[in-house]
């Protein structure tokens, strides 16, 4: 996306999506992608890699696989920047395995499309994914004509993923002149690690138990609605509207 399809000014909340199991599935692909930067980097091939699903940011997950790989804590602090380089790389360089062995999760291009169609919700992400990853994962299956990535939070902005909504909330209330605080913003995502997104960083949440985690842990984190999947999009809507309905972003 590359202009606002809400007028300036005309923004009344804001959409956060998630990406990873929310949105899309890719399978392996990160794994490999951490896998050789390791094996660049270190100079030998990781024994563990990270776990699955968590909602972790990368520059958390690429820190512990060092240390879980029997790197110093000193000597992971030097390698982590080269890490944080070689990651995106390797991963570009698989984005044909992206779109061969990656899956748009049911009902996620409609419930985007349903939310970029409406003039007065902004719709951008906050993951976990360092900003070069995240753009591959969404121009690889179409998502970036219904998100505004320039307005974005990735973890290559914070590797606190809370702090992402506030990134987010700047940017968008910069390039749309409204203002976005806790009432008006909503974070879409299927992890606890969503969930505490939107619980600390100042947002609503909707959480889409299409992850690892079940709706009732979702709930008991602190989700504001839970949904199975996002094939009703206008079930989805109308959360949007019930939890941003009529409030000022203070």
């Amino acid at each position: 996306m590359t202009t606002p399809a809400t007028p300036r000014g005309a923004a009344r909340a804001l959409v956060l999506w998630d990406i990873d199991r929310t949105l899309v599935y890719v399978g392996e692909v990160d794994r490999t992608a951490y896998r050789e930067a390791f094996a660049e980097v270190v100079g030998r091939p990781p024994e563990r890699l990270p776990a699955k699903g968590t909602g972790m940011t990368m520059p958390l997950a690429i820190r512990g696989l060092l240390e879980d790989n029997g790197v110093t804590a000193d000597a992971a602090d030097e390698l982590l920047p080269r890490m944080l380089e070689a990651v995106p790389r390797r991963f570009a360089a698989h984005t044909d395995d992206v779109r061969r062995l990656g899956t748009v999760l049911p009902g996620a291009m409609q419930a985007l499309k349903a939310v970029a169609a409406e003039p007065d919700l902004v719709a951008t992400v906050v993951t976990g994914n360092l900003e070069a990853n995240a753009l591959i994962k969404l121009r690889v299956f179409g998502m970036d004509r219904y998100v505004d990535a320039s307005v974005g939070g990735f973890s290559s902005d914070d590797a606190h993923r809370p702090a992402l909504v506030g990134v987010a909330q700047g940017r968008a209330a910069a390039r749309y002149g409204a203002t976005f605080g806790p009432a008006n913003t909503v974070v879409v995502g299927d992890s606890l690690e969503d969930v505490r997104t939107g619980v600390e960083g100042g947002a609503h949440v909707i959480a889409v138990a299409s992850g690892t985690t079940p709706a009732e842990r979702l709930v008991g984190a602190g989700a504001d609605a839970v949904l199975r999947d996002l094939t009703d999009a206008a079930g989805l809507l109308q959360e949007i509207r019930t939890l941003t309905g009529g409030a000022d972003a203070g």
